[in-house]
């Protein structure tokens, strides 16, 4: 095919699908105004800037100070009281995040299974409903929930009431106040929130499988648990390993509301991410400079993570994203 023919072609194609087009354009539109065109203010980041009232955004950033890397040394030096804050903000993100990680992929994937076998559809609906209802309650009312149940048994603490009654625990634990037990309330908290919701997409790859396969399995003696094994689980390999590529470009971003409504002097070791960073030791105390170049740091980490397992997962002959 000609460089002619060729160009013909794609423009032929171009003007079939002009409907479909059009409708994208608002959506690439708001994408370059929203996501690439704020990427100007990463110039904040190499400048000690200092807001200006009554100039452009522009002119904002073409007359502050460059200062170079400076900020991004100030967030790696560890011998500092800002960047000792930071490489902590880093590892209590990470930790958060690869806890959250792992027990919502296991927990979600399970009941996604066990879901699947469920083969009445009045039940099954009515289980689902009860399951996606925490999705849609706002971080401000789960904070409050978890506040309330990781209380003292005298104040409504039921979790400490329940590992107590089955011989757990001996004395009731005040969750909040120790900090080593932070992470596990974030990943806790999130469970209970998204375990649901994160279903969905499980149970849509499910019933893409052809039916046979479990026919052909029951000739072959295999029980219920078997066929999950055998025929479900390879099934929606794929599946998994696309969701698991994607969640690692998120590993930097743990969340902030659960944090910032959970966290107290007593946990802050454990309960100070990079996004309460940001606000602590940049916005608040005018650090603009120091809150972008942590913006840039999570953005390149997230970028690099997600080449790496994306390029893992084609060497190992799975799915991958790109």
């Amino acid at each position: 095919m000609t460089a002619k023919t060729h160009k013909r072609s794609f423009g032929r194609k171009l003007w079939l699908q002009r409907g479909l087009i059009l409708m994208s354009v608002p959506l690439l539109l708001h994408r370059i105004l929203f996501s690439y065109v704020p990427l100007a203010g990463w110039t904040i980041a190499f400048q000690d800037f200092r807001p200006r009232f009554g100039l452009s955004p522009i002119q904002q950033i073409l007359q502050n100070e460059f200062v170079g890397l400076d900020n991004f040394k100030r967030l790696l030096d560890g011998a500092s009281i800002i960047g000792e804050r930071f490489l902590l903000s880093v590892r209590n993100t990470i930790g958060q995040s690869l806890l959250t990680l792992v027990l919502g992929y296991v927990c979600a994937i399970t009941l996604s299974l066990l879901l699947n076998e469920i083969t009445k559809s009045i039940p099954k609906k009515i289980i689902q409903n009860i399951l996606y209802l925490p999705h849609f309650l706002s971080w401000v009312i789960v904070a409050g929930l978890a506040s309330t149940a990781l209380a003292m048994p005298g104040s409504g603490g039921i979790i400490n009431e329940i590992l107590m009654s089955v011989g757990i625990l001996k004395e009731p634990i005040h969750f909040l106040a120790n900090p080593n037990s932070f992470w596990n309330v974030v990943a806790g908290t999130h469970l209970w929130k998204t375990l649901g919701w994160n279903t969905i997409i499980y149970l849509a790859a499910m019933t893409t499988i052809d039916p046979t396969l479990y026919e052909a399995a029951a000739i072959d003696g295999a029980n219920r648990y078997q066929k999950m094994w055998h025929v479900t689980l390879p099934c929606i390999r794929p599946t998994i390993i696309i969701l698991l590529i994607m969640s690692t470009g998120w590993l930097l971003t743990s969340g902030f509301e659960i944090q910032w409504f959970l966290g107290n002097g007593l946990n802050v070791t454990h309960s100070e991410n990079i996004d309460i960073f940001v606000l602590r030791y940049g916005i608040e105390m005018n650090n603009f400079g120091l809150a972008t170049a942590a913006g840039i740091f999570r953005t390149g980490v997230s970028i690099f993570l997600l080449t790496m397992v994306n390029f893992i997962a084609g060497r190992l002959g799975q799915e991958k994203l790109f």
